[in-house]
């Protein structure tokens, strides 16, 4: 079923999100909503709090961004589709690098954000299977989103501060569910 994106202003986008029991018999429909909302909302990531779910879920889907041609944003055959459970992040390494970011739940901003360029994480698949693998260049970008979703943390917190001024009144428009979008979005208010 494809589900609400909480929207900009939600308490729950604020909040650590808690470990997941991964015995919990509604874990695959959950994760089956959660591919079909991103998908539906062309994101690239999605985190459990985003739908309303304060659990250490999150999904990346860079695949699709994979390109044969020079300038693709993840070079072919170097894209990850992957349910991370329960991660943490156990070292971020390289240089800090720029890279313009969105967020389902803040539609129509977007911004740099300084990152490093490598994440080492720490996680569990949907069945159960402890894994720590590396990333770096766009796959980490989206795994240090998202995983900053799971932390309470939105990619507008991490703006340059000018930014953040700039980008204050369209936030507040989007907390009174004063923004459309091509998916459906949950407000503060309803």
């Amino acid at each position: 079923m494809i589900l609400p994106v909480y929207a900009y202003g939600q308490p729950i986008l604020k909040r650590r999100a808690a470990q997941v029991d991964l015995s919990d018999e509604s874990l695959p429909q959950l994760l089956e909503d959660m591919w079909a909302t991103m998908y539906n909302a062309s994101g690239v990531g999605l985190a459990a709090p985003q739908i309303g779910q304060s659990l250490r879920i999150f999904l990346v889907d860079t695949v699709q961004l994979e390109s044969e041609e020079e300038g693709g944003q993840v070079p072919a055959g170097e894209g990850i589709k992957l349910a991370f459970v329960n991660a943490e992040i156990v070292e971020e390494d390289g240089d800090d690098w720029a890279y313009e970011e969105g967020c389902l739940s803040i539609p129509h901003i977007r911004g740099e954000v300084e990152r490093p360029e490598g994440v080492t994480i720490r996680f569990q698949t949907p069945d159960g299977v402890a894994h720590e693998r590396h990333f770096t260049g766009v796959n980490a970008r989206v795994v240090q989103h998202e995983y900053d979703h799971i932390e309470g943390v939105l990619f507008t917190e991490r703006l340059k501060p000018l930014k953040r001024r700039l980008v204050s009144r369209k936030l507040d428009k989007i907390k009174r569910g004063q923004v459309d979008a091509d998916y459906r979005l949950k407000f503060v208010r309803g």
